[in-house]
């Protein structure tokens, strides 16, 4: 066993590997409702680090590096959406600072009266809401050993609990008044329609609103591309594209569902899905690309990753998209040149402006702000790359840069950078946690870590339904509300809803900058 400790102390990359590879593993095993998924590489991590000290020393740069790809990805992701979904979620951020601070006042309460430390209740609060306070709390306690003691107990405390609370909310359905429709559960149907009345494509309910979009125009036996100019006359034929309550309004109006699919017939008109990987058009709006003009079509919709989109001119194309296209059959290659339609070329990584946009978010993190009091303001390495990530997702590019990265790309490289950094994490903390999780001090730190999430979390989660928002825009602001990456993977492994990534970009950063101030704050009492 020694021989093996000594390699893999001097092998660090195959250490963590081997964690890699166990955490994985673990992370497929069910624990009734519960699968750690990414967060297995944690728990991993932990056992193999408590075997030897030296298999967790040295890790802060292979660490930072996985942080820094999780965090900045998240925010290229959440930033596409986090400015039209601010107003929605304003209330929700005051929930989560409300949260956060009965959190730190329970913790020291109950600290107190269990004989714990402030630099244990200092460790305890940044590492049941995850890493990027610890550095804070580190400082302000001076390095003394109880802060690690208390982060290393309660980080694992935190994933578990967290998982346990997201598992009961994400797949719930409760009225949600005052948030949006997730186009992943609502979807998208196309009708085929016959015209019984006069009328315009523009007067047809849901057109002007983008809300639907037509497309095929049969008309005394020609098949022929609609276009938004059109007069709609009895006996016509029209293909309704949207959400199937914005269609089932669209053919009351128009008249009744037709017998003939109209997409049968692709002799004159023909459809298909091209994928978007023309530089030229990515992070450009729809409407500003002359579709018409090039292809002699029309988008319908537009497909990233699962969600399928009704496409409307505010849509910004990124690197991957599949749009639909419904042209004249003989201009389907021109649709195809147009749009680039080449995995070859949309796989290839923008390493220019992944790697710049990435230390630029480093940069930002590394400012340090001086407070009243004594305290001090960092964002650190977590939250200045997905704060950055978040303002380049919402800007998408800068002159010949474009910030936004494919979907898939996104996601490995968010796999991979979250479990490289939970992997690190359970290698460096595990002699500490072994050490201390068995005894009084351990237990003490378990409770009070589970009761102060446990009520942070429940004033969010009933601040949200409260509020009319949707179960899934709830499990998201959660996850972000405690800052632990694994959440975010699990929230979404249980839900494929686009709200869950908006509301943990808003709460993740906003809960940061009040983790760090909080915990300077528990340390000097």
């Amino acid at each position: 066993m020694g021989i093996v400790l000594d390699f893999l102390a001097a092998h660090q990359l195959v250490t963590i590997l081997v964690v890699l590879a166990l955490g994985a593993l673990l992370g497929q095993i069910r624990f009734g409702p519960l699968r750690f998924g990414a967060a297995g590489a944690l728990f991993m991590g932990l056992v193999v680090g408590a075997l030897d000290p030296r298999l967790g020393q040295n890790l802060a740069s292979i660490k930072a590096l996985g942080v820094v790809l999780f965090c900045y990805t998240v925010g290229l992701a959440a930033g596409s959406t986090f400015i039209s979904d601010l107003k929605r979620q304003w209330s929700l951020m005051v929930a989560g600072v409300v949260g956060l601070a009965a959190m730190a006042a329970a913790a020291l309460g109950l600290g107190h009266l269990l004989g714990l430390t402030p630099a244990h209740v200092a460790g305890l609060y940044a590492g049941v809401l995850t890493s990027p306070a610890i550095d804070a709390a580190t400082s302000a306690t001076n390095g003394a050993g109880d802060t690690l003691v208390g982060y290393a107990i309660s980080y694992p405390v935190g994933v578990v609990v967290a998982m346990i609370m997201v598992s009961f909310v994400a797949t719930k359905k409760w009225p949600a008044t005052k948030d949006n429709t997730s186009m992943a559960e609502a979807g998208l149907t196309a009708v085929s329609t016959v015209v019984d009345r006069e009328t315009s494509i523009r007067a047809t309910p849901g057109f002007t609103a983008d809300q639907i979009r037509m497309s095929y125009l049969l008309r005394e036996g020609e098949m022929q591309l609609a276009t938004p100019d059109d007069d709609l006359h009895v006996g016509d034929q029209v293909l309704v594209v949207g959400n199937p309550d914005d269609v089932a309004r669209a053919v009351e109006h128009l008249g009744h569902r037709s017998k003939k699919r109209l997409t049968d017939d692709r002799n004159t008109v023909d459809f298909r899905r091209f994928l978007v990987s023309n530089p030229s058009l990515i992070g450009r709006r729809l409407g500003d690309i002359d579709v018409r003009g090039r292809t002699n079509g029309k988008v319908t919709r537009v497909r990233r990753a699962d969600l399928d989109m009704l496409a409307n001119d505010d849509i910004i194309l990124q690197p991957g998209d599949r749009v639909l296209c419904v042209v004249p059959a003989n201009r389907l290659s021109d649709a195809a040149d147009f749009f680039g339609d080449s995995e070859a070329r949309v796989s290839q990584v923008d390493t220019l402006s992944l790697g710049l946009g990435a230390a630029m978010g480093l940069v930002l993190g590394a400012i340090l702000v001086a407070l009243p009091g004594g305290l001090k303001f960092e964002l650190g390495a977590a939250a200045g790359p997905l704060v950055m990530g978040m303002i380049l997702g919402a800007v998408h590019r800068t002159g010949p840069l474009r910030w936004d990265l494919p979907h898939a790309t996104n996601n490995i490289l968010r796999q991979l950078g979250l479990m490289i950094f939970l992997a690190c994490v359970g290698l460096a903390s595990g002699p500490s946690f072994t050490s201390q999780a068995i005894s009084w001090t351990g237990l003490w730190i378990v409770v009070v870590s589970t009761v102060a999430l446990i009520l942070g979390g429940l004033i969010l989660l009933v601040a949200a339904r409260r509020m009319g928002l949707s179960a899934q825009r709830a499990a998201g602001g959660f996850a972000g509300f405690v800052g632990q990456p694994a959440i975010l993977g699990y929230a979404n492994s249980l839900a494929n809803d686009e709200r869950i990534e908006s509301a943990y970009g808003a709460l993740f950063a906003l809960g940061t900058v009040v983790k760090i101030l909080l915990v300077q704050v528990i340390a000097l009492l």
